[in-house]
């Protein structure tokens, strides 16, 4: 593995060019920028943060085209995910917007979102993840994911926390775009800062929501 030295410009313009000519023989063409400026620095950054988060996978750059009106063959953004269950963990992308990091939970069963809503509905653990919630969004991420337009059958229309019973996955991310420090080695300390912020949200849902 080499040592990580920072995401180059060139991995941010590369999804900028990608955008425009999203096709094979561009990809092809232009495959060594590629691995050398997106994919090998990501590898490189993740093994960095991979004692302290865990292993990270990073995902393939090839869309799944068999369903999609749009045969667009490759994604605009390099994203990778470090699990520490199933769908919970961490997660890091570079597109041509720059960087983006984000945490939370993505994929759910039915049993996972009924242990989920009855956290959310309990007095301790709801309030612990209300406040976690509040103190993610006070230090500047975005709360998404799946969610129904009502409080689900079961609970109270006016539920205290009815918003975040809403929720079939819950997750919050933060885009950093391209600060100076992206393409050194202190981007290793800036990403493992905004994860450390992400911790007790993952933590939350891996003892209270587990897959």
């Amino acid at each position: 593995m080499s040592t990580f030295e920072g995401i180059p410009t060139a991995a941010f313009r590369f999804y900028a060019e990608l955008e425009e000519n999203n096709n094979r023989e561009w990809w092809l063409e232009h495959k060594k920028t590629y691995d050398d400026c997106v994919r090998g620095p990501l590898a490189a950054l993740l093994a960095e943060l991979e004692p302290e988060f865990g292993a990270a996978k990073i995902f393939r750059p090839n869309r799944d085209v068999r369903f999609s009106q749009d045969k667009s063959p490759y994604k605009t953004a390099q994203g990778a995910f470090a699990a520490i269950q199933e769908g919970v963990g961490y997660y890091l992308q570079v597109s041509a917007d720059g960087l983006l990091v984000g945490g939370g939970y993505h994929s759910h069963t039915p049993a996972q979102l009924t242990r989920f809503r009855a956290a959310v509905d309990a007095p301790d653990s709801g309030l612990e993840l209300e406040h976690i919630m509040d103190s993610v969004t006070s230090a500047g991420f975005t709360v998404e994911g799946e969610k129904l337009k009502t409080v689900p059958r079961g609970f109270d229309k006016d539920h205290p926390r009815g918003e975040l019973l809403k929720h079939k996955t819950l997750s919050a991310r933060e885009h950093l775009g391209e600060p100076a420090w992206v393409s050194t080695d202190a981007a290793v300390e800036h990403v493992a800062a905004r994860w450390e912020a992400l911790k007790p949200l993952v933590q939350w849902v891996s003892v209270h929501a587990a897959p």
